[in-house]
């Protein structure tokens, strides 16, 4: 049954360790795994019913807009490809090719480019409120693999699997990928004390500089297409340092998961010449001098978010230190679950 008004949201993520290793060829060669956990920021959609022949499209959070006329395809140029990208895929699957005039407006609780997977969490959103406005039925794994085929295949967007399979499941997770863009989804049983310690330890911080991701990996996958060894051997201990990160967690052993932070982000820097700045270098610089356990800058790096794990106590010490260079700390709560959709009407 179709709604007229509905609203859904999907968490944004924290990469903890083995990322870049969900992008191709990397994954489909080697096998790539993933540690990340969901916090309590969100990809926000609410799309309502029209009564004329039109489709509006707004990114509320970037004060951008589209309006055409209700059409089997819409162009997926810019402004907008994300939401117009979406109602294709549902018009051309699910409808038969027959237009729908609705209202898509979309926002997220980050700026764009943060490095927290938003703009795939946004995909996912936006595929979980065109199921519930459409009254169709697909589970978590299905709204993540189509939300990657309408991101990376329809749309041509550079990046990896990571995002949208966290978006839809949420929690914290262990993900495998490999060839054909297969993904498993294992959820890590941290110990409740456990999570709520890494949760007081965490600090986020923003560094005030947004980036597009796709030149990061584009050169990330052409070093891997090219089997250069510092590159390849980077990913490598970015695989290895994932299992371990997974089985300190599980272990209760935060130190040595700081420690791992650090090495990750260390290995992350070899995959490509971009990924970090020299004022990023400074921040974190600073942070490793005041005594954090560990840190790094969070997705693919070049801006965005960096995290950091401290002693509890310290941690408002620290929030101080990183807001004098200029950008916003803060702390973030994990989430369980993941992409959800309500009818208002």
């Amino acid at each position: 049954m179709r709604h007229e008004l509905v609203r859904a949201r999907a968490p944004l993520r924290l990469g903890f360790g083995g990322g870049g290793t969900d992008v191709s060829p990397y994954c489909d060669e080697h096998g790539g795994v993933v540690l990340n956990a969901t916090i309590d920021l969100f990809a926000h959609v609410t799309i309502e019913a029209r009564k004329d022949d039109q489709v509006l499209l707004v990114a509320a959070d970037r004060d951008q807009s589209w309006q055409g006329p209700a059409a089997p395809s819409l162009p997926t140029d810019e402004p907008l490809r994300l939401l117009k990208g979406v109602y294709n895929r549902f018009i051309a699957e699910h409808a038969g090719g027959r237009p729908l005039p609705l209202t898509m407006t979309s926002y997220a609780d980050c700026p764009p480019g943060s490095g927290l997977g938003s703009s795939s969490a946004l995909v996912v959103a936006m595929v979980e409120a065109m199921r519930r406005f459409m009254g169709l039925s697909l589970d978590p794994s299905a709204v993540a693999a189509l939300a990657y085929d309408i991101e990376r295949c329809d749309l041509g967007l550079a990046g990896g699997t990571q995002d949208q399979y966290a978006a839809a499941f949420g929690g914290m997770n262990f993900m495998r990928f490999s060839k054909n863009a297969r993904v498993e989804v294992e959820g890590v049983s941290v110990p409740e004390k456990v999570l709520k310690e890494l949760e007081a330890s965490l600090v986020l911080y923003f560094t005030g500089v947004s980036r597009e991701s796709a030149a990061i990996i584009d050169e990330q996958k052409a070093n891997m297409k090219s089997h250069a060894p510092k590159s390849l051997e980077s990913l490598h201990a970015l695989k290895a340092g994932a299992f371990q990160m997974r089985d300190a967690l599980i272990a209760g052993d935060l130190p040595r998961f700081g420690a791992l932070l650090d090495a990750g982000w260390l290995s992350k820097k070899q995959t490509a010449h971009n990924i970090s700045s020299p004022q990023i270098d400074r921040v974190y610089e600073a942070a490793k001098d005041f005594g954090v356990f560990g840190g790094k800058v969070s997705g693919a790096g070049g801006g965005g978010f960096m995290m950091f794990l401290v002693d509890p106590p310290r941690r408002e010490g620290l929030k101080r230190l990183l807001a004098g260079f200029g950008g916003v700390a803060q702390g973030a709560a994990f989430t369980r679950t993941g992409a959800e959709s309500w009818d208002v009407r």
